[in-house]
């Protein structure tokens, strides 16, 4: 998740590592830019002359040195060399909300930029209104054999879901299978000092919370051990983020913000389901306690109190050991982080449901003279993603320096994999290190894994990068593979009553959820919110998602 956090650094370190990067890239020649030929060569060429393209950047955890900004820093002017693509930010959002707000914005104004992520929603209204470029013919000549082969791997789903009629209007990222659980992450040292087991159903959970929170575990004299972090969002309706609390719904067989299938297979919206009233008891009275963190709604970042070791206990996905446990173990290199499949529901199964094939689009504005160039970026930071670029690696010593990601700094949030990728990385990482692979025949990603998890073995601690990304693929790859329950979320088009209503029914729901959990609101509000729900549009909006479902097409024989 974005979490919109910006700095700058100084120092004789960063003056190095410029003049590092100074004699990396000091002009365009054989050395500075890979090698292109053959199917690959319009795909990496760059431009003779260079072409200008207007975006919008949405910033994650960055920081920046002195003298650099973010439209002209280490990663763009990286970029500008190896394509010719000269970068210009229309407008910046420090967040995933306000990034949103801002796109919508541009649609309704028609002051779009050049190149642009949106969701669902906003793609289907900018193709039914012609304000999308024709990408088909561009993805024909211009795509890598590398982004070609990621989105092969979907079996065809995620180009399909990014085309109408047959035709192509934009670049789809890919969802990866292991983003959709939520598992719990806590402090294993915690655990272990007081001799506690480690979680396994909510009553555990709340169990650890409440001794971690009693004793006084960082050793200050105080007994101010946070709560469970909660996003303000609540719950994720599609990819997992940080501090949502939908494992603990998902315990409860409820599932807000998707559609599920009904008793007679017929779409339901599940926020508005019994089930959902159950977990809301629940976490009213888990906040009651403090169980979870009673200032959640004031937070401006939840994330703040792991990474500062002030909770032991968050809901979190495979991948946060990049963050924000890469901050916790700066602070704290004595920080022990677990994860663990839970809470399990009633019958003892870890819950979760799927996620589309694809839920973000990268598109070009109808016009623009060179929607190449957004198809050539794309190429470009994916083979950096995948650590297929040779010239990758001073960047990264940059990022080391900064105790940053690479990809925070990527024009675009839009990430290529393998949907299989997490699992399948882990299986063969495990092998290498096992012993019973050669490390030499691993993939070059799979490869810098495993020569992470090496570095970390030997020298704990001492290369944040290493730490983050060898904890990410052994213990979230590990528990990826836990034996799931599975809901199917059926995927529904926006609706002619939905483009009306929807988007007052969601902050009704929103406020509510709220209102519930801390305690504004009585747990029996649900009954009423869901007979206002229904009043107010749901019940149409019901209707019309029975005649307009798009279900995931059935598996590819070739996956």
């Amino acid at each position: 998740m974005r979490d919109g956090r910006r700095g700058f650094v100084r120092g004789a370190a960063w003056l190095a590592l410029i003049m590092t990067l100074c004699s990396c890239w000091g002009g365009r020649s054989s050395e500075s830019v890979p090698e292109a030929t053959g199917v690959d060569r319009l795909a990496y060429e760059p431009y003779d002359t260079p072409v200008t393209l207007r975006i919008p950047h949405l910033y994650s955890d960055i920081q920046l040195p002195e003298g650099d900004t973010s439209e002209n820093n280490f990663v763009t002017r990286y970029l500008a060399e190896q394509t010719g693509i000269s970068l210009r930010y229309v407008w910046e959002a420090p967040n995933d909300a306000q990034y949103a707000s801002k796109i919508d914005l541009s649609i309704r104004s028609g002051d779009l930029p050049d190149a642009f992520v949106v969701n669902r929603a906003q793609f289907l209204e900018l193709e039914q209104n012609g304000r999308l470029e024709d990408l088909t013919d561009v993805y024909r000549k211009y795509a890598s054999q590398l982004v070609s082969s990621l989105y092969d791997a979907t079996g065809g789903k995620a180009l399909q879901e990014a085309s109408v009629d047959g035709k192509l209007y934009g670049f789809p990222n890919i969802a990866i299978e292991a983003d959709s659980p939520v598992y719990v992450w806590v402090r294993q040292d915690w655990l272990d000092r007081l001799g506690l087991p480690a979680p396994r159903d909510l009553d555990d959970i709340a169990a650890i919370v409440r001794a971690f929170r009693a004793a006084d575990l960082d050793g200050n004299g105080q007994a101010d051990t946070a709560g469970i972090p909660v996003d303000r969002s609540l719950v994720y309706p599609e990819k997992m983020g940080n501090n949502g609390l939908n494992g603990v719904f998902a315990a409860f067989g409820a599932f807000p913000k998707r559609w599920i299938a009904g008793s007679e297979g017929q779409p339901v919206y599940g926020s508005v389901q019994p089930e959902a009233k159950q977990a809301l008891a629940l976490l009213a009275q888990w906040y009651g306690e403090g169980i979870l963190d009673p200032q959640f709604m004031l937070r401006q970042d939840s994330q703040d109190l792991v990474a500062g070791n002030q909770a032991g206990l968050f809901f979190g996905p495979w991948w946060a050991p990049y963050f924000p446990l890469s901050k916790s173990i700066s602070s704290d290199t004595k920080a022990e982080w677990r994860v663990y499949a839970a809470p399990l529901d009633g019958q003892g199964q870890f819950a979760t449901s799927d996620a589309p094939a694809t839920d973000r689009y990268l598109v070009v504005r109808k016009g623009y003279a060179h929607p190449e160039a957004v198809l050539k970026l794309l190429n470009a930071f994916t083979r950096m993603e995948r650590n297929r670029d040779p010239n990758v690696g001073p960047l990264l010593e940059v990022t080391e320096q900064l105790g940053t990601q690479l990809r925070n700094y990527y024009p675009f949030d839009l990430l290529l994999d393998r949907p299989d990728a997490v699992v399948s990385r882990h299986d063969q990482l495990v092998q290498a290190l096992d012993g019973k692979l050669d490390p030499e025949t691993l993939d070059p990603e799979t490869k810098r894994l495993y020569e992470d998890s090496v570095s970390e073995r030997e020298s704990p601690r001492k290369n944040l990068d290493a730490w983050s990304s060898s904890q990410a693929y052994l213990q979230g790859g590990e528990v990826s593979k836990t034996a799931m329950k599975k809901t199917e979320s059926l995927y529904i088009d926006p609706t002619p009553t939905m483009a009306l209503k929807w988007e007052k029914l969601q902050t009704l729901e929103q406020e509510t959820y709220a209102k519930i959990i801390t305690g504004g609101l009585p747990v029996d509000a649900f009954d009423s919110f869901v007979r206002q729900w229904y009043s107010e549009g749901g019940s149409q909006i019901m209707a019309e998602a029975a005649s307009s479902l798009r279900a995931q097409p059935p598996p590819s024989s070739a996956e």
